[in-house]
């Protein structure tokens, strides 16, 4: 697809420049980004481009490939979500934030266009979000460093969209390196490029082809259930102030003192962020039946104790689990839909992909897809001569 062709059709002028910005999948970390804790993400080969260019007034206009639908505003007036066009409230609350930091912004064309699937669980939001900021940071020359502009993209989906997602995927749609997956304190935002065997590995992402049905309501009832878990452990941990500074033995011993739901919700947080740091240590030395196990063992704690898997996403892991070549499997992103990931040896990717399509049909009645994506490259910008 000829972008920049379209640009001129649809806008009469030439662009300036192109940003794109990938999807990710997360290899272990679940839950534990809003708990301060530790993730492990990839980003993905599927991105959102945003083709931009300035104009004479203060208009902005976006229009949106995918849905051929269109938007326009004026910077003189309040930016307001879209109900009958809720695809531009991404780029609208990027723009939001934009202005609050006090910036005279000018009028552009913006025609938008991505290939991330959308309600897969494999962030097409943060990399609309992060295309359209990383756009619009080149095209305003504006000097906002990248953790800032990270973190802007956070509080457009947050406080202008209205899901209160951490902040692991905004950063690795801005800073995922190829060949690399990102190890990320969600604290601190320290990080580390961890090389990923791509001679050895795929990773393989399955989709259900089943939208996620993790509901505002039900992800906040999670991250209220670890907040309460951490003001009642403080009874025993006075200086936690998240559920990354409960260490597994600290948590065999007094999250006994939960209730039931509270302690399986904190107790799947505290063990996958150690799983997280075993990950990190097996890929750096190569313990492939480590890797293997810390997958499946992500998996069973989101099915059992976080409770956000699904019938879709268990039969998915089995299948994979049941093909030769898989190190392991789990399911990837928020929950109840969405996809999975496979860990698989190199040369054994087809066999999975004919597995899936011939037993997850009979066994749920939906066609899956699946996409094998070597880790990519955060964020970038051409600009055209």
């Amino acid at each position: 697809m000829d972008l920049r062709r379209m640009f001129r059709d649809t806008f009469g002028s030439d662009p300036a420049l192109a940003a794109k910005a990938p999807g990710r999948v997360n290899l272990i970390g679940e839950h534990t980004d809003y708990n301060d804790g530790y993730v492990l993400p990839v980003a993905i080969q599927y991105h959102t481009t945003v083709v931009a260019g300035p104009r004479s007034d203060r208009r902005i206009h976006l229009v949106s490939v995918d849905f051929k639908q269109d938007v326009s505003l004026r910077l003189e007036q309040s930016i307001a979500k879209s109900a009958d066009r809720p695809w531009s409230n991404y780029e609208k609350g990027v723009l939001v934030e934009f202005q609050k930091m006090g910036i005279p912004l000018r009028g552009a064309n913006l025609l938008i266009q991505g290939n991330v699937p959308i309600g897969a669980g494999l962030s097409s939001s943060a990399s609309v979000e992060m295309a359209m900021a990383t756009a619009w940071r080149a095209l305003q020359s504006v000097a906002i460093s990248d953790t800032d502009m990270i973190r802007l993209c956070q509080r457009a989906e947050n406080e202008f969209v209205g899901m209160k997602c951490g902040i692991m995927d905004q950063f690795i749609s801005c800073m995922g390196k190829d060949g690399h997956a990102l190890f990320l304190d969600c604290r601190s935002l320290e990080y580390e490029w961890i090389p990923f065997p791509s001679d050895a590995y795929s990773v393989v992402i399955l989709n259900t082809k089943k939208m996620r049905e993790l509901t505002g309501s039900e992800y906040n009832t999670r991250r209220s259930q670890c907040e309460e878990g951490v003001h009642e452990l403080r009874s025993f941990l006075p200086n936690i102030r998240a559920l990354r500074d409960v260490s597994v033995g600290d948590f065999e011993t007094y999250g006994k003192t939960l209730s039931n739901s509270v302690r399986k919700r904190c107790e799947h947080v505290v063990k996958e962020n150690q799983r997280v740091l075993d990950f990190k240590d097996a890929l750096k030395t190569g313990k492939q039946e480590l890797l293997g196990r810390l997958l499946l063992e992500s998996h069973e704690s989101l099915r059992d104790l976080y409770e956000v898997s699904c019938n879709e996403l268990d039969a998915l892991v089995d299948i994979a689990m049941h093909t030769d070549g898989v190190i392991g499997a789990r399911m990837t992103g928020a929950g109840f839909g969405g996809c999975a990931i496979a860990v698989v040896a190199k040369g054994k990717e087809k066999q999975l992909e004919a597995n899936v399509l011939s037993e997850y049909p009979a066994r749920t009645g939906i066609q899956p897809e699946v996409y094998v994506s070597s880790p990519s490259q955060g964020a970038t910008v051409e600009r055209f001569a």
